[in-house]
């Protein structure tokens, strides 16, 4: 009877710490991840106190370059640490070589430079934005429907240089076509012309997680607009440095750039009318 109740003890111990911190998401370089911890709870994650929601909702990033080992730490009520180790999967990136491209398209002018990290500098502010909107524990989906010709992490040497790696998706379509909200969130920032991304617009989906659309012919949003998942938002350009008409989606936890292909799956069939 003694070595019952024992095993009955230890099945509630665990059935406990269980539900005390849940996680679910892909652990890969680029995953999304969204936690739950009991209230009260305080949440670390790469030098970040975490944001906790009321009912112990959390979303952490893993970057490009995320390390093969992930910690989180959770501190409970009684201030007592507790570290969770994850494994992260490595991915191996499509690098191409590109040679003959002119030196001015790869390295900018001082004065674009300049400009650049002006630029930078707003969006860098505007991906900081930690708000207590919930948008991101939604179902995501896809911005634009087409042919899917560019992927996360990607990156491409001009004439032997490495250039920035790839840290989105790029979907081609016509100029002009129209771009929708891939879940709801509030627009943090409108750009219509930066050099690098030209068309630049920032949806905020909470606690840090955040969506970037460049290269847009036309915003048709403002910031400060709330949106709901399918508002239509902008349509497809070619404008800052790119090749041809095309949405790049972008999407940050802070400093983090994760990869939104985890979050919406396959790029669906699009229906001939």
């Amino acid at each position: 009877m003694i070595r019952i109740i024992i095993v009955i003890g230890l099945v509630l111990l665990f059935s406990s710490a269980a539900k005390a911190f849940d996680t679910k998401g892909v652990w890969q370089q680029g995953g999304v991840i969204q936690g739950r911890v009991t209230q009260g709870t305080q949440v670390q994650f790469l030098k970040h106190d975490v944001r906790v929601d009321k009912d112990g909702l959390f979303v952490i990033g893993l970057g490009r370059d995320a390390e093969p080992e992930a910690i989180i730490t959770t501190i409970n009520a009684a201030g007592e640490k507790i570290k969770h180790t994850f494994a992260v999967a490595q991915r191996e990136y499509r690098i191409q070589k590109v040679n003959g491209v002119p030196k001015k398209t790869v390295n900018p002018s001082k004065e674009q430079v300049a400009r650049s990290r002006k630029e930078g500098a707003l969006v860098w502010h505007a991906r900081q934005l930690d708000s207590e909107r919930k948008d991101f524990s939604a179902q995501f989906q896809w911005p634009l429907i087409g042919p899917v010709t560019g992927v996360y992490g990607s990156q491409r040497f001009y004439n032997g240089t490495p250039g920035r790696p790839h840290f989105g998706v790029d979907v081609a379509a016509p100029t002009g076509t129209l771009v929708v909200a891939p879940v709801s969130g509030v627009v943090t920032l409108v750009h219509n012309d930066m050099f690098f991304s030209g068309g630049t617009l920032i949806v905020d989906h909470g606690h840090g997680l955040s969506s970037t659309f460049i290269h847009l012919s036309k915003i048709l949003v403002e910031k400060g607009q709330a949106l709901k998942v399918g508002d239509p938002i902008a349509e497809v350009g070619a404008s800052g440095r790119a090749t041809g008409p095309h949405l790049d989606w972008r999407m940050n936890w802070f400093e983090q750039r994760v990869d939104p292909q985890l979050l919406v799956g396959a790029m669906p069939k699009k229906i001939e009318k």
